[in-house]
């Protein structure tokens, strides 16, 4: 148990660092499990010129993983004027920044894309907060598997705080959505940022709820694994998975946050971009056939689905 006193940013930072090592092992071994197999995570350390670094592990042409990244980084350094604006601060200030980001792209179009990302962010100002979540954005929407999932991350809510998932699930459906195509990424989740602490004892409680959400991601999506990894698919459906793939290249580019603030703050590219699939595509005008289970998946890549109900 974290101790009020203890929660500075060493603190938070180690954990993280442990949270990387402990998902990229769980997932080596369900991407392997009941295979021979040698898919290990590639670890690339790096340093940023402005101050911190990081661990990038990718994982690529798995039993299970097609392609993913696992990102680890502690940066700082001076604040960005895009930075200083959002957080309306007219003097110059100094940052730090750690977290954990992750994006999943599987082999079989039957097995979802996964996206997770925990952070903490200080200033010198003594601003500091609290951000992340998880979304899943399956190429074919089974209901069931969104009702699990969702219940899984209130369950996640429901230990710390009964107004979290009322509150971080419609706040994920209007981040994770894609306003040029109208539809969402995915079947959302939660997300929540800017969860600032008010004192020591709040700061402690918001930092158990971001280990609770850390530590739900390895056992989400090694379930996903399991039980997808071998359903049929054929040539039809990794067309579909390709569309989709370009769908989420679309908002990671053009509407997400994190890449932006990454770029901004002169990020390492091939870290920021690390959440590009391995391939994808764009069909010009691409309508799905009538009644299909394309169709249906579009049907409900839409804001406000209830998947607790």
């Amino acid at each position: 148990m974290i101790s009020e006193q203890s929660v500075t940013k060493e603190t938070i930072t180690r954990f993280f660092m442990d949270l990387q090592d402990r998902i990229c092992q769980a997932l080596e071994e369900a991407d392997g499990a009941g295979q021979i197999s040698n898919t290990r995570f590639r670890e690339d350390s790096w340093e940023r010129p402005g101050g911190g670094g990081g661990r990038s592990r990718t994982l690529t042409d798995g039993n299970v993983i097609e392609k993913g990244g696992v990102g680890f980084s502690a940066v700082y350094g001076e604040a960005t004027e895009a930075t200083l604006r959002t957080l309306q601060l007219t003097e110059p200030a100094e940052f730090y920044a750690t977290g954990v980001s992750i994006v999943l792209h599987p082999r079989n179009p039957m097995v979802p894309i996964i996206h997770m990302n925990v952070r903490y962010f200080e200033m010198s100002t003594g601003h500091s907060w609290f951000g992340g979540g998880i979304d899943l954005t399956p190429h074919y929407v089974v209901e069931e598997d969104a009702r699990w999932f969702h219940h899984y991350l209130k369950s996640v809510c429901d230990r710390h705080d009964p107004a979290y998932y009322p509150k971080f699930k419609p706040w994920a459906d209007d981040y994770f959505y894609i306003p040029h195509r109208q539809e969402t990424r995915g079947i959302g989740g939660i997300f929540f940022d800017y969860l600032k602490p008010t004192d020591a004892s709040h700061k402690a409680d918001l930092f158990a709820f971001v280990q609770d959400v850390g530590n739900a991601f390895a056992p989400i999506y090694t379930h996903f694994m399991h039980q997808n990894r071998d359903l049929p698919f054929g040539e039809p459906e990794k067309n579909w998975q390709l569309l989709r793939r370009g769908r989420y290249v679309e908002f990671n580019l053009v509407w997400d946050r994190g890449t932006k603030f990454g770029l901004e703050t002169n990020g390492r590219t091939e870290s920021i971009l690390m959440s590009m699939p391995p391939q994808a595509n764009w069909t010009y005008d691409f309508h799905p056939e009538p009644n299909s289970r394309e169709e249906q998946t579009l049907h409900l890549l839409r804001k406000g689905v209830e998947w607790t109900d």
